[in-house]
């Protein structure tokens, strides 16, 4: 399913060795003409057997999304709850999704994969698109990408030239700018440099110290060089770096029986600073018949914490917390590309390794003592795929896909703890170790039917399946119970699929709809250890998901078009006992909204006039709910609305934006944990409002 969001991208996506004249670009209201062009993917998405969204840069740019979360409002049953900072952005697609662990959707950036849940809150700027594919996608993209794969695909130098300022204001002492140069040297070597700093002064104040709870400063920079080396061969380097420092954690004491919601009320500072380099050389060289590429991959992160644990007036507990990522990757693909077969193929091998570090420090500030862990785990894989393709079988119109994956990983795990108590010395307790390895065939099949020019249906099987590995928080001073979780198992699922996809009356409205069933087992559950101070991962017995998705776009006149999305997931949990007094089976899924809608509605009006060409109205509807927090399904967020809209002015390189945010200020809940035996709560941003200037040069 290709969702409508696409329906308002350009008429045709061109791949980066190909120059686009902006002024011969027309919109054109129909999916059905959105090409992607991409390092595993070369095929128009709304004539494949996937349920899909594109965000376009136009659709980016009229929505007024600033950052990942927010774009996810627009996707039907993708959900990314606010946890507070960048340190983790949980992410679910239909279901599946992991709040604390790994990440069971992947994402992508300019084809280099991003393995932690500390790296997915990136910053939007000069952003070409951005492609969301539900449903398992481990045959082509990997591990944990059970849920589904986000890809964000920032400007070429080859396509684009000029110079872009962004300059915008909005309340709560907000401010953003960012700057971007295009350049091109005959048609063979583009490059680009872009920046961009955000200011935000926070949307909630701690009664305790009088601060804002959540300011935050955030500064990205990019670099890119595309060079056509020769007519077949082209280079493409990404170097990109993001700082960002933000006092977040805005949680209040939330009383799950009355429903209130407490001031923010603690008195050390909470903070969390990222530091992230990532940076891609990707290598294409295209003949007649087949294109062969590689991707290689670098990703640093370094992030500090510092938490005020007990979220209270008083000084009981605080978490200082550091991580440190090297990751690298390597990919080589090649894959058929003569339109004129009706077989199309690809292979592909992949390895990667990453190195993680994180260390502890827990500070008992009524005792003065400390609890330290230090933990390192080197994690490493390969893996190989192969995708066929068979067009017209039998009769003009009928496909049908085979796809199959096999990964290998091996991950290991150090933990040092270190108990500090005044006036005695260090007790450091022996190193424990733990050694682990995975293995694991991913399948893929699928038939499809072109039943005339303007439509498809569809059918698909998926295996979906997310690595194992240790809880490095499980030590020797735990009880029993949690030690045999020392370690946690691999996931497994099983996705069928059955979608259509149709334009009627000559584009005058486009529909598509999926249809999808999951069943998964062993799947990776979060838990509060028995001492009630921190988390980890078990895994359950067996869960199924199941729900549809709808995309509708109606164009009834020139200038003017709607535009709805809608996602509805059942998800509960088949075989899920805690322990020997508590059953979860028959409860939903935590985090899960059953209900994700988006409704939209662009117009234009052309004035003509010497001082303005047009404006640009643009009103927005999302929705989310009913969804529960926890497994015990005792706390739960009802359905919520949000309105937004944005009024542009347009003369010729030059944009004024009135934007606004959650009109009328609706009060919901963004987050919700337990810590400390108590429950605490992240209420949603309120009602902003802003300018925005843009100018091209």
């Amino acid at each position: 399913m290709l969702t409508f969001f696409s329906c308002m991208a350009i008429n045709r996506i061109y791949a980066d060795d190909v120059p686009v004249d902006k002024d011969s670009i027309k919109m054109k209201y129909t999916a059905k003409e959105v090409v992607i062009e991409s390092f595993k993917q070369n095929t128009n998405l709304s004539v494949q057997p996937i349920s899909a969204s594109v965000l376009s840069e136009s659709i980016i740019k009229e929505n007024n999304i600033t950052n990942i979360k927010e774009a996810t409002a627009f996707v039907p049953n993708l959900f990314m709850p606010d946890y507070g900072s960048k340190m983790t952005s949980p992410v679910y697609i239909r279901g599946i999704g992991s709040a604390k662990n790994s990440p069971s959707v992947g994402l992508y950036v300019d084809g280099v994969p991003y393995f932690d849940r500390s790296t997915f809150d990136i910053n939007m700027n000069d952003i070409e698109r951005i492609e969301v594919l539900r449903g398992p996608q481990g045959t082509i993209y990997g591990r944990n990408t059970m849920g589904g794969i986000i890809n964000v695909f920032t400007k070429s130098p080859l396509k684009t030239a000029g110079t872009n300022i962004n300059l915008s204001a909005g309340n709560y002492n907000s401010y953003q700018t960012g700057l971007s140069h295009y350049g091109n040297v005959a048609n063979k070597i583009g490059y680009s440099l872009s920046g961009n700093y955000i200011h935000s002064g926070g949307y909630f104040r701690n009664k305790t110290t009088g601060m804002k709870a959540d300011p935050i400063d955030a500064l990205s920079t990019r670099a890119r060089l595309s060079w056509r080396v020769m007519p077949r061969l082209v280079m493409n380097l990404v170097l990109a770096y993001e700082y960002s420092d933000q006092d977040g954690y805005p949680y209040r004491v939330y009383d799950k029986g009355t429903g209130k919601m407490n001031d923010i009320d603690y008195n050390a500072r909470s903070f969390y600073r990222r530091n992230m380099s990532t940076n891609g050389l990707n290598v294409e060289y295209v003949t007649d018949n087949f294109k062969i590429g590689s991707q290689t991959s670098f990703q640093f992160y370094d992030g500090t914490q510092g938490l005020d644990q007990d979220f209270s007036p008083i000084d009981k507990y605080y978490v200082d917390f550091y991580q440190r990522q090297q990751m690298y990757s390597q990919e080589f693909n090649i894959k058929s590309i003569r339109e004129d077969s009706k077989y199309k193929w690809q292979f592909g091998v992949f390895g990667f390794h990453q190195n993680y570090f994180q260390t502890n420090d827990v500070d008992y500030r009524t005792t003065g003592s400390h609890t330290l862990q230090n933990v390192h785990n080197p994690t490493e894989g390969l893996a190989v795929y192969h995708q066929s393709t068979y067009n017209d079988i039998l009769i003009p119109g009928l496909s049908a896909s085979l796809g199959i994956r096999y990964d290998w990983e091996k991950t290991e795990s150090s933990l040092i703890q270190i108990a500090k108590s005044p006036n005695a010395e260090p007790n450091v307790k022996p190193e424990e170790k733990g050694k682990d390895h995975f293995s694991q065939i991913t399948p893929k099949g699928s038939i499809q039917y072109a039943f005339n020019t303007d439509g498809m249906a569809y059918f698909s099987v998926s295996k979906g399946y997310k690595t194992g590995g240790f809880n490095s928080t499980v030590t020797s001073a735990d009880t029993d119970d949690d030690r045999k979780y020392r370690s946690f198992d691999p996931e497994h699922s099983w996705c069928y699929e059955l979608g259509t996809k149709s334009s009627l009356f000559n584009n005058l409205l486009y529909f598509d709809i999926a249809l999808f069933y999951i069943r998964w087992s062993d799947q990776q559950i979060n838990q509060t250890k028995a001492s009630g101070q921190g988390f980890l991962l078990r895994n359950a017995g067996k869960s199924e998901s199941k729900g549809v998705e709808i995309s509708a776009q109606v164009n009834p006149f020139r200038n003017f078009n709607l535009q709805l999305s809608y996602g509805y997931t059942h998800a509960k949990y088949k075989d899920y006992k805690e322990n020997e007094k508590i059953n979860y089976d028959g409860n939903y899924l935590a985090m899960v909204p059953q209900n994700t809608v988006a409704l939209a509605a662009n117009y234009t009006i052309n004035t003509h006039q010497a001082w303005l060409d047009r404006i640009v109205l643009n009103g927005q509807y999302t929705g989310v709910g009913k969804l529960y927090w926890n497994d015990k399904n005792d706390v739960e967020q009802p359905f919520y609305g949000l309105f937004s809209g944005k009024v542009s002015f347009v003369r010729k390189q030059v944009s004024l934006d009135l934007w606004s945010k959650n009109i009328g200020s609706e009060n919901y809940i963004a987050y919700y944990f337990t810590a400390m035996g108590g429950d605490f709560v992240q209420k949603g941003k309120p009602f902003t409002c802003g300018v925005n200037l843009n100018f091209k040069f």
